[in-house]
């Protein structure tokens, strides 16, 4: 596992520079990088990067490229936690240990910093770095644009709030996971299939992944919530019992859920090592996923 966070965390700093990079020439334009760059350089893992270079491994595809993909990608999960924590979703107060966005500068400040990382994915997917045909950029672009709207991540976001304290089935949560967690993971799988022109088979295969690695990571995140500690995770835990949050805890106990969770990991396995050897780091991105307490 150490070897595995060595190379996950070279592609951290890759991808930060990278969007270092972007933000030092638009650094004099707007009043809001500093609240952008305080929200996606908070000290995540940018694990989303690591799924797309880890994907994009088995392909062999250009590893710049990769970088300039997960930084758009990062930029889209950042806007969705930014958003996330404001009083009016889930009104939280810290993230990664730090006070959320909203509480270190103020509410408006979050949400038009949010809005601002969102659309600065498109313009990273659309700009002059990323070294593919105007097609390719195109469907990558419309793909991103389709998970992380109303019938992706947002409209998942929209049911995990509309959910709370309601008695929603198994199927529901699933569904309500895989849009608001698990579209954002397709796309950094189902994106080296665009850029390598794969067709749509294949292009379905990879997106399919992706989801179901967003399903278990959204489950250990709820795990997590469940049993870990504040201090480690860097954030309140066992609010989602206080919200009364739809989650596969809540609705199967604790050992059930984490018994779903090592099963869905075993059917992405079997997926991954299709693709052979190449594949090794997409596995241990995946059993870091079970594996991880915060």
């Amino acid at each position: 596992m150490s070897s595995f966070l060595r190379k996950s965390n070279i592609i951290v700093r890759a991808t930060n520079t990278y969007l270092k990079n972007v933000f030092s020439k638009q650094e004099n334009q707007s009043s809001l990088i500093k609240p952008i760059k305080y929200s996606i350089f908070s000290g995540g893992k940018k694990f989303r990067s690591s799924i797309v270079v880890n994907t994009g491994k088995i392909f062999g595809i250009n590893y710049k490229k990769l970088i300039i993909i997960g930084a758009a990608i990062e930029c889209i999960h950042s806007y969705s936690l930014v958003h996330d924590d404001l009083p009016s979703m889930d009104n939280d107060n810290f993230r990664r240990g730090k006070p959320s966005t909203h509480k270190k500068f103020n509410e408006f400040t979050a949400i038009l910093a949010g809005n601002s990382l969102l659309t600065l994915a498109f313009e990273i997917l659309s700009g002059n770095d990323l070294k593919v045909s105007q097609k390719i950029k195109s469907d990558l672009i419309q793909t991103l644009a389709n998970y992380s709207g109303h019938s992706g991540l947002a409209g998942g976001q929209y049911l995990d709030l509309t959910f709370e304290r309601k008695n929603i089935s198994k199927k529901n949560i699933i569904n309500m996971q895989k849009k608001k967690t698990g579209k954002l993971f397709g796309f950094c799988c189902e994106s080296v299939a665009i850029v390598k022109g794969l067709n749509i088979k294949k292009r379905k295969l990879l997106r399919e992944i992706g989801l179901q690695i967003g399903l278990l990571f959204q489950i250990m995140d709820d795990l997590i919530d469940y049993e870990g500690s504040s201090a480690i995770v860097g954030k309140p835990t066992k609010k989602d019992i206080k919200k009364g949050k739809a989650t596969l805890v809540s609705l199967l106990g604790y050992n059930e859920c984490l018994n779903f969770a090592t099963n869905v990991k075993k059917k992405i396995d079997q997926q991954i090592k299709k693709y052979g050897t190449k594949s090794d780091d997409l596995l241990k991105s995946v059993e870091f996923i079970l594996k991880r307490r915060f």
